[in-house]
């Protein structure tokens, strides 16, 4: 069969830093996975979206949803989008959830952003989906692991609650360590939580990278069993 392609899906942002770091990841993953089509598609908002992108591109595809936690997009949004584009060479791959190497990526940009042993609440773009909230818990738990602490979790949207209550609610100087990918409004926001350290996005990370690969070749193997003729 020929090579899956990748199509890295990820939230969609019309932030101009937003869209710059998704493009140095795309430079990135191309540069590491030089015989391989990549793409990249928006789940909604922005274009282009898988709509767009899967058209152009022979099976099979492999899409790695670069979503921290799965929610709505990951659970319903993209199955019935594939769906209603009659695609059955496409495999859809875990999302990047809390997986372990992301959490050490955020550690790091904590340590970057100038972290001296504050009092740590976890910063997520927040959601009233119950799965997607139990993918946040999982992921303060890594955390608290890391750190040898508790960490709360505060929603900078959607959901309860919401991180300037959670900042208010702790005894002292709090840091904000960033469960989110790439810059936006969302980010930005955070400035105005209360904290004294907000540390910065995963970004293109090396471990962003990492994993997005990971994804990517579970995938690939996915794609082989069940599309072996193609």
């Amino acid at each position: 069969m020929s090579t899956p392609a990748l199509v890295v899906l990820a939230h969609g942002t019309g932030d101009a830093a937003g869209r710059s770091t998704w493009g140095r990841l795309l430079v990135r993953l191309r540069a590491a996975l030089p015989d391989v089509e990549v793409r990249l598609a928006y789940a909604g908002v922005a274009r282009p979206q898988l709509a767009d992108v899967l058209p152009q591109l022979d099976g099979p595809v492999v899409v790695v949803p670069a979503f921290l936690a799965a929610g709505f997009h990951v659970r319903v949004d993209v199955p019935g989008q594939l769906a209603a584009l009659g695609r059955d060479d496409v495999v859809l791959a875990e999302p990047l959830g809390s997986d372990p190497v992301l959490v050490d990526v955020a550690l790091e940009r904590l340590r970057e952003a100038g972290w001296d042993g504050e009092r740590v609440v976890l910063t997520a773009a927040g959601s009233t989906d119950a799965a997607a909230q139990e993918d946040l818990r999982v992921a303060a738990g890594r955390f608290a692991e890391r750190l040898g602490t508790a960490v709360p979790v505060g929603y900078i949207a959607g959901g309860e609650p919401r991180v300037a209550d959670v900042v208010a609610a702790q005894d002292g100087p709090v840091a904000l360590v960033t469960w989110l990918l790439a810059p936006g409004a969302f980010h930005r926001w955070l400035a105005d939580a209360g904290a004294v350290v907000v540390a910065e996005p995963l970004g293109d990370h090396d471990g962003v990278v990492e994993v997005v690969l990971a994804r990517y070749v579970r995938g690939a193997l996915r794609a082989r069993e069940h599309f072996p003729v193609l």
